[in-house]
């Protein structure tokens, strides 16, 4: 059901994988570590440490082999391999021209520009300038109001969505007429303006909490995000710009993914992986945790001796602080693996891939389309 990874003892701040299943991982420092998986375990390849402060974003472009990354630093760097395997130590420099940190980054579905959220309320729209062999940016301001924390990219290439402390989601459109034909006409609208606000959503009519991570859905016409309210909540172009709501029983969540057009995987201070799913009246609801792990009891005690150990303050259990659940700790980044597997990084130190399939044969009544 589930394959567990552990790179050492420091947490993992974010990830990202190659299609051939080669991971990039940040170890919650200035340091990105490219891993690859051996018939002996797990091999690392590279250390890559141009950035000065903590990395908070990295994305892996699987057609054309490139890593972005982003850092607390103010500054984004793409990195490349080399013909004999071994990855450039002196990337492509970006432009940004951000006074704050760099918060988020995210390659576009055609991997010839990305995303940067910071926190200077700017979102860089990036590009590459061969001339000059480097990444130029254009900024999107306006109505932002506060960090942008989270980022995501239309199907078609010219449309973006961000998350931010401001409680707000807003899609905008990101065409760079230097570099792309016209954009089509999507459910969201279209402009042929860089930064046209197209929709903008609160998270909840009064204010709500910081967006922690939102996600367009596979054919592009819906949008789901998650803020530190606990909430989970996903708009839809066809019907409106309608939003549906919902407020969860959960710690609050700070990642999320579509895993097919009406399914939700979120995870985050729970230390487990939720699945919500959208019905066809467009409502939210919960479907299962993900994760059905149970604490293995010490033989013969039972709930009375349980009580009285703990009265005496002397814990006959050597595990009696773990959590029922793979991850013990904040899940921070869940990302898409396969067409049938995702992945969850966390603060405890574990890389855990979850297997869509075997997950509905191993829990009753589970059914992800």
């Amino acid at each position: 059901m589930t394959e567990v990874h552990n790179f050492g003892v420091d947490a993992i701040s974010c990830h990202a994988w190659n299609r051939d299943r080669t991971v990039a991982i940040c170890p919650n420092n200035n340091e990105i570590q490219v891993h690859k998986r051996t018939s002996s375990g797990w091999k690392l390849l590279e250390t890559l440490e141009e950035h000065h402060m903590t990395v908070m974003g990295i994305d892996w472009a699987p057609k054309t082999n490139r890593i972005v990354t982003c850092s607390a630093d103010k500054n984004a760097y793409v990195w490349t391999q080399k013909e004999d395997g071994k990855w450039d130590q002196y990337p492509a420099w970006v432009l940004l021209r951000i006074n704050r940190a760099a918060t988020c980054v995210k390659w576009s579905p055609l991997e010839n520009k990305f995303a940067v959220g910071s926190g200077g309320r700017v979102i860089a729209v990036c590009y590459f300038v061969s001339e000059n062999n480097w990444w130029l940016c254009k900024h999107i301001k306006r109505p932002l109001r506060s960090t942008v924390t989270t980022v995501d990219w239309h199907p078609d290439n010219k449309v973006l969505v961000a998350g931010s402390t401001d409680y707000k989601v807003r899609v905008f459109s990101a065409f760079i007429s230097d570099m792309e034909d016209a954009p089509g006409t999507t459910p969201w609208g279209h402009s042929n303006t860089l930064g046209t606000l197209l929709a903008e959503f609160p998270n909840t009519p009064n204010g709500g909490g910081w967006i922690h991570s939102v996600a367009f859905s596979p054919c592009g016409n819906k949008i789901c995000w998650v803020a530190h309210n606990s909430s989970i909540c996903v708009a839809d172009a066809t019907k409106g710009n309608a939003v549906v709501r919902l407020y969860t029983e959960h710690l609050p969540f700070l990642s999320c993914i579509w895993i097919g057009s009406n399914n939700i995987v979120a995870a985050g201070h729970s230390c487990m992986p939720m699945l919500y799913s959208v019905d066809d009246n467009g409502q939210i609801y919960f479907a299962s945790k993900l994760d059905n792990t149970q604490k293995k009891e010490i033989a013969g005690l039972s709930a009375m001796r349980k009580f009285q150990s703990l009265d005496r303050q002397a814990r006959n259990e050597t595990n009696d602080n773990a959590l029922d659940s793979v991850h013990q700790n904040t899940i921070n980044c869940v990302r898409r693996v396969s067409d049938h597997e995702f992945s969850t990084s966390s603060l405890d130190g574990q890389l855990v891939v979850w297997d869509l399939k075997l997950l509905e044969n191993s829990i009753a009544g589970l059914k992800i389309a």
